[in-house]
């Protein structure tokens, strides 16, 4: 459960204020007492990004781990 919300009315007065207001979180936006998006601070936004990119990339390494090697050399490289 999201601790930080605000209303779209306070979004609108104050867009920088909502944000801070989520420490660096992100804050559920609401309409009628419903969540209707989430405003997301651009570090906590990258640092989504980083975890999805890394978990794509294990998933790649992980389909690929069964597949025939090549030895080489550095020199060979």
């Amino acid at each position: 459960m999201l601790k930080n919300t605000a209303t779209i009315t306070e979004l609108q007065n104050s867009p920088l204020k909502t944000v801070q207001k989520g420490n660096g979180s992100p804050v559920a936006i609401l309409e009628n007492g419903e969540t209707v998006f989430y405003c997301v601070p651009a570090k906590a936004w990258e640092a989504l990004m980083e975890q999805l990119e890394d978990a794509d990339l294990a998933r790649i390494a992980k389909g690929r781990e069964n597949e025939p090697t090549v030895a080489v050399t550095l020199d060979e490289i």
